[in-house]
């Protein structure tokens, strides 16, 4: 059996929810899509809050559309973890005991809307760069839910884009609002991509059984390549001194994050860890009438069509 599943993932195949796979696969599976789908959902937090606060009603539709996609990845994750015979209450358990992790930069402060369109432009922006690659991850489930998320992701970079253009052509304050917003993202939105290859503990499997194509410097690298174009367009500068064109190597040298803070906020030391999953706590808490309703609803439709 692990020659047969060698075989298809070595082809570039699918494995699919049926077949046999190893321990170990499913288990980097669970942790790599219920923390993907962890993020999505805490990651409504940093721009809900501006939903009323948006400058405009144009502005307000369309942040109100993102934050509404961000809920929907998380449902079609937890819907492919489930695949693998995991209970999505369990799930949940485990994010708000803190037993399981999401993203970094959601524990970062959005203070201003520039924020707003920083934090999109920024980490959509890195979430594009790094999830096109598990369109063609080795668990079918995991690669064809991935299919939608990137395109809604697109639109999420390019509504960033749009904010942080029209500020860097408005007045002064508001060109000066959205650079301090960009400096305060370059470093979560490069902390994303996760520690250095050779630090981190299960990127080295995740590639060998294609989870994912490509380490986390390869991704970051990318990342900064494409970033440095668009913050010209944009008329902002990415805070680091040392970002410039190396052309014998092809790439931009740039400075590196801080792993320590990363380590540090991945492990809840971040200024809102605290806020956020309380947040998320109470909100799973308060809508559990609906889940409950809907579940006896179901059940009185299954019931009556077996009659």
């Amino acid at each position: 059996m692990l020659a047969r599943f060698e075989e298809v993932v070595d082809a570039d195949e699918k494995i699919e929810p049926r077949d046999w796979m190893p321990a170990d696969y499913r288990r980097a599976l669970v942790r790599q899509m219920s923390q993907h789908a962890h993020s999505e959902v805490v990651g409504m937090q940093p721009e809900g809050n501006w939903l009323t606060r948006a400058p405009s009603l144009a502005r307000k539709s369309i942040l109100l559309a993102k934050v509404q996609d961000e809920a929907g990845h998380g449902l079609y994750l937890y819907s492919a973890v489930e695949t693998l015979g995991v209970d999505r209450e369990s799930l949940f358990r485990a994010l708000h005991e803190g037993r399981q992790k999401y993203l970094s930069f959601i524990n970062y402060p959005t203070p201003t809307w520039a924020d707003v369109g920083a934090l999109a432009w920024l980490t959509d922006g890195a979430a594009i760069v790094n999830q096109v690659p598990l369109c063609r991850s080795s668990y079918g489930p995991y690669a064809r839910a991935m299919v939608r998320v990137c395109k809604e992701e697109s639109f999420h970079h390019r509504q960033g884009f749009d904010a942080l253009w029209a500020l860097t052509r408005g007045s002064a304050a508001q060109r000066r609002m959205a650079q301090e917003a960009v400096d305060r993202w370059w470093g979560p939105a490069l902390a994303m991509f996760g520690p250095p290859h050779a630090q981190s503990t299960h990127s080295e499997r995740s590639m060998r059984w294609r989870i994912k194509r490509h380490t986390n410097d390869e991704l970051r690298q990318r990342f900064v390549d494409v970033c440095v174009p668009q913050a010209e367009a944009l008329g902002v500068t990415l805070p680091d001194p040392a970002l410039r064109w190396n052309a014998e190597r092809g790439h931009h040298d740039f400075t590196p994050p801080d792993f320590e803070e990363l380590r540090r906020v991945v492990a809840g030391d971040g200024p809102c860890n605290r806020q956020r999953v309380a947040h998320r706590r109470r909100a799973h808490e308060d809508g559990a009438w609906v889940r409950e309703a809907a579940a006896a609803y179901a059940a009185k439709h299954r019931e009556e069509a077996r009659w």
